[in-house]
């Protein structure tokens, strides 16, 4: 396969943006001397948050890359901005399922609180298998679809990471996501209105939303650069995603102050071993043959 000079145009860009951001605008923030609010901007009654325009904003760019891949397996543009807007849609709703069931002693007595998407309050794992779901779905059960299913998690999988990565700076602003308390030259400060619980007395935290945008940005880069150069069957990409996200989320969610639990375990951590598993079967599996490429499923 020709190689796409795409790929280094990205890699520059991202670096680009990462660092400037970092440079700019981490260091007066971490150390409390800037405060940003949650909400952008507000006309009356109508808020806009940062939380979700950089959700949104992590959707289109997404959006306009894997486009750019879809056009290439030759996935028709009904195809794709068809299960798109499906995928969109249930991954949010399964999102919110997700983080609602494991924080159902707190919402079950507020339950408007449910539909408050806007204060945070999304787990990836609940909107990773929603779309997964649908893209099996409409895969399967939508007359003469231009793509597999394992073809269309491959489209969504290498996008992903860098969707997440823009979107974690939504947790940044809405001063939620960070870790224990610590003294490393990078802490970041977090205002007493936002110290979780136990933790009033401490002024600087790990700042593990950037961990994991900083993760999710060298994971996108990983998989843009497999799916474009070294990509042998339908499928590897999305066992590659499983494998790597998982690997940079475990530490991560230990440092963690909010996770989710089942009993005394973290259910972020949990969910992450079992990816693990699954996305190094999954390759293997795949790279070894076991799925012929055929005119289905094989890569031009």
């Amino acid at each position: 396969m020709k190689k796409d000079k795409t790929f280094l145009y990205v890699l520059w860009i991202a670096l680009t943006a990462f660092f400037v951001i970092s440079f700019i605008i981490l260091p007066k923030s971490f150390s409390g001397e800037w405060y940003f609010d949650s909400v952008l901007i507000k006309i009356g009654f109508i808020e806009i948050r940062w939380y979700g325009l950089l959700i949104a904003v992590g959707i289109l760019l997404a959006t306009f890359i894997a486009e750019n891949e879809a056009k290439r397996e030759k996935v028709s543009e009904d195809d794709f901005f068809s299960v798109l807007a499906l995928g969109i849609i249930f991954g949010i709703i399964g999102a919110r399922i997700y983080y609602v069931i494991f924080n159902f002693s707190y919402f079950s007595h507020n339950l408007i609180d449910i539909f408050k998407t806007w204060e945070g309050g999304l787990a990836i794992h609940g909107a990773i298998l929603a779309a997964f779901l649908v893209a099996f779905l409409y895969s399967h059960f939508k007359k003469n679809c231009t793509f597999t299913f394992l073809q269309g998690l491959d489209i969504f999988t290498f996008v992903l990471p860098l969707a997440q990565s823009i979107g974690r700076w939504g947790n940044f602003f809405n001063h939620e996501a960070y870790g224990r308390p610590t003294n490393l030259p990078w802490k970041m400060y977090i205002a007493p209105e936002h110290r979780v619980p136990g933790y009033q007395n401490f002024e600087f935290f790990h700042p593990t939303f950037l961990y994991e945008s900083f993760w999710d940005l060298i994971v996108f880069l990983i998989l843009f650069y497999f799916i474009r150069n070294k990509r042998q069957n339908y499928g590897e990409v999305t066992a590659l995603y499983l494998i790597l996200y998982s690997v940079g989320r475990i530490p991560i969610e230990l440092l963690r102050t909010d996770s989710l639990y089942l009993g005394k375990f973290r259910v972020a951590v949990l969910i992450s071993i079992l990816l693990i598993i699954v996305g190094v079967l999954m390759f293997v599996f795949l790279r070894k043959g076991s799925i012929k490429k055929d005119k289905n499923n094989s890569i031009a």
